[in-house]
């Protein structure tokens, strides 16, 4: 019941909205003449750095240990600055040829720095990442030049070099994948993996153009494409501008599936219908896409069934309709006062024209100095759903949707405005079909943690992929002992359609080979005794919907009273299951039937 009332009031508070921005954003100081604002995707760092460094470089983190304040040297503009992923040295490029290198110890900058040129006297640095520890990547517009940074002797040691001509890249940390782009459309795509001391040159592959122009020219930029992990596969996310003219149908996201042995192949296409600025994120293994000119936000969920397919590609139309971020205020220092600065509350531009976007699910406003993280809001998205077994569908693929599920759960039975029964068997399918995957690799671990203990981390989480999973006890406790205790307040037949649903529960348990907890029958028998639905009951125990057990047994026994009968229906139960023999000699004795007692034990 605590879970409906949480979620129904939170679906009061706004029901417009299913984006938001995180409540507490990272301030950093903003961009301005003196100030210039970077942001490290591998660390998730901000450095806010004041003229070229000489009055200081304040770094913000997700937490403390990522944040830190520092001076450097102003040796001219900052183009590009990371820390290594111990944070022991900061890679600062400020020219097109060199990169330098400051080494840090508790915190403190060394006051030596050392540099690195890169090869070629016509070569120029388009960017550069840390991919290790201390192991850094040059990219060039000539190719790439892998480099091992030692700090206690400020030096770098050459490690590999690739030739390939580059015009732009795109790196991911989480997949160690680095994307760039060569040719004259810029539409060749080589996708390179890193592993310490170690790079791999992926199957380049080709990105459909919608026009190419003439004279050819750099058609795929840097913004339109950037990478993203769906449901634990990488994949190239490829924002497709359609022409301009009568038959444009509107842009559309390409994804491209990266494969190790073979080119990446084009897997999905998201259709958005709109045309103009659009940004991506992902969130949750949803591709969410913000739209500039409309000011709204359209979610793509690639785990659902797509809305059509053609030579082995599926085309997606948003889950929801495009609606706007939830408004967001930002605390700002007000009027002067004698206590200080009076704070005030003022709206945030949404969609301004000042966001970068960054993966995963990064906004960052460079002007207002903000970074927030962008997230969905299940409970408001629920009602926007009308299809309840779609709506499952899409809240079994998300990670924090327990709470959301069971309250759908539980509204699927109110009366009044409940799912009919073969939707609810549906549903129930559903459910236990994840239920069943996680109990097998469940199975799977402890059988192999068994077999060989040292291989197997013991505190290894179990899994079922990347749903979640309602198990009986969930069902017990928060939908069918709720909407029970409800239905036992009311005078009308509602028992019969609980009744239904029980039984169509344990159906569904039962076809997916999952064994029926006790409480499950005992919730059916009492619920039917409530009712004095005894021949019901008599049906139920007689055609075995109900399976034998010493705990139902039990149950019938204390019936007696109310319903002679469940006497006898127990000791048959008890003599069914021929490992109680011990409890039906005590039943009977407990009656005062010593000879019945003894010929059971004779026979």
């Amino acid at each position: 019941m605590q879970i409906c009332s949480w979620i129904s009031t939170k679906m009061a508070e706004d029901q417009s909205h299913y984006v938001e921005l995180s409540g507490n954003p990272i301030r950093f100081e903003p961009i301005s003449r003196q100030t210039n604002v970077f942001y490290d995707e591998v660390k998730r760092q901000v450095f806010a750095v004041r003229s070229g460094g000489a009055f200081g470089v304040v770094v913000k983190g997700t937490d403390e240990k990522t944040s830190t304040t520092f001076r450097m040297e102003d040796k001219g503009p900052v183009i590009s600055i990371k820390f290594s992923a111990d944070l022991r040295i900061l890679a600062v490029q400020r020219s097109q040829r060199t990169v330098e290198f400051i080494n840090f110890h508790s915190g403190s900058a060394d006051t030596t720095e050392y540099s690195q040129t890169c090869k070629g006297k016509t070569t120029k640095i388009n960017g550069f990442n840390w991919i290790s520890g201390n192991e850094i990547i040059f990219i060039t517009d000539h190719g790439l030049e892998l480099y091992q940074v030692t700090a206690e002797k400020k030096t770098l040691r050459s490690l590999k070099t690739i030739s390939i001509g580059i015009n732009w890249f795109t790196f991911m940390n989480d997949s160690s994948l680095l994307l760039v782009s060569s040719s004259t459309l810029g539409n060749v795509l080589t996708p390179i993996h890193f592993k310490t001391g170690n790079v791999t040159k992926l199957p380049k592959f080709e990105v459909d153009l919608p026009v190419i122009p003439k004279p050819p020219k750099l058609c795929l930029l840097e913004r339109d494409v950037t990478i993203a992990i769906l449901y634990s596969v990488i994949y190239v996310v490829v924002l497709r501008h359609q022409p301009r003219g009568p038959s444009n149908q509107g842009a559309e996201i390409v994804l491209y599936q990266v494969q190790r042995e073979s080119p990446a192949k084009k897997t999905d296409v998201l259709r958005l219908d709109m045309s103009g600025r659009f940004a991506v994120n992902v969130v949750d293994n949803l591709v969410v896409v913000h739209h500039q000119a409309s000011k709204t936000s359209m979610v793509f969920d690639i785990g659902l069934a797509p809305s059509e397919t053609d030579n082995n590609c599926n085309y997606h139309h948003p889950v929801l309709a495009p609606l706007p971020i939830k408004p967001v205020k930002l605390k700002v220092a007000g009027i002067p006062t004698q206590t200080g600065l009076e704070m005030r509350e003022v709206g945030v531009d949404l969609y301004s024209p000042n966001w970068v976007v960054f993966q995963p699910n990064i906004v960052i406003d460079a002007k207002l100095g903000c970074l927030w993280h962008i997230s969905l809001r299940l409970d408001a998205l629920v009602p926007m759903i009308p299809d309840k077994c779609r709506l499952i569908d899409f809240l079994l693929l998300r990670r924090e949707s327990k709470k959301v599920i069971l309250y759908v759960l539980q509204t699927a039975l109110v009366p009044g405005q409940h799912c009919n029964l073969a939707t609810i068997a549906k549903i129930f399918n559903k459910l236990n079909e994840v239920y069943r995957t996680y109990l097998a690799e469940r199975h799977a671990h402890h059988a192999e943690e068994a077999s060989s203990p040292k291989s197997s981390q013991s505190a290894a989480r179990v899994s079922s992929g990347t749903r979640v999973v309602i198990d009986q006890s969930d069902m017990y406790t928060h939908v069918l002992t709720p909407v029970a205790e409800r239905k036992a307040r009311m005078k009308d037949s509602s028992h019969k359609f609980l009744v239904a649903v029980l039984v169509e529960y344990i159906r569904s348990l039962n076809q997916y080979q999952i064994p029926v907890q006790h409480f499950l029958y005992e919730l059916v028998i009492n619920t039917l005794v409530h009712h004095n639905c005894f021949y019901q009951l008599h049906q139920f125990l007689q055609y075995h919907v109900l399976s034998d057990s010493k705990p139902i047994a039990c149950l019938l026994l204390s019936l007696e009273s109310c319903y002679p009968p469940a006497y006898q229906l127990a000791l048959d139960m008890l003599k069914r299951l021929t490992t109680a023999n011990e409890a039906i000699i005590e039943v009977l004795l407990s009656k005062n039937q010593i000879l019945a007692a003894l010929r059971f034990l004779r026979s």
